[in-house]
């Protein structure tokens, strides 16, 4: 099982190494998920989610976006996975993520992407997940 630290990453980056683990077949756990972040201006970050609320449509039937971090982050995740086939499916089914450090992972080694750091990007400017999560009307 590989161990991600999302700490100072950034979601697409980290997200598509996750993914391609998973569709080789590893079992893919990611911590930190509240501290993961998403680049761009807060004010233009939070109007595009905010946009994407909004276009959803009727809410009985239209699609349920996210308000806690750790699912945040999962469905980025299966953005980069061929969802529609089985394979793309089961990949989906070993990814899990959490907020924080769960016990059963305390102490072991993690993987962290020097990619998707957030010192790669060209500008300071960024928001964490935990914070969209909460512009959202999120309680953590």
């Amino acid at each position: 099982m590989k161990i991600y630290n999302g700490e100072g990453m950034v979601l697409g980056r980290l997200a598509g190494f996750v993914a391609k683990d998973a569709l080789l077949g590893e079992e893919v756990a990611v911590v930190n998920c509240d501290k993961i972040v998403i680049s761009g201006k807060k004010i233009v970050v939070m109007a595009e989610k905010k946009q994407r609320w909004n276009r959803r449509g009727y809410p009985l039937k239209s699609q349920k976006v996210a308000r806690v971090s750790d699912r945040f982050v999962r469905r980025a995740i299966r953005g980069m996975l061929p969802w529609k086939n089985p394979r793309g499916k089961d990949a989906f089914h070993r990814i899990q993520c959490h907020i924080g450090v769960p016990a059963e992972f305390q102490g072991k080694p993690t993987v962290e992407v020097k990619v998707a750091s957030v010192s790669k990007l060209p500008t300071l400017h960024y928001i964490t997940v935990q914070e969209a999560c909460k512009g959202l009307g999120g309680k953590r």
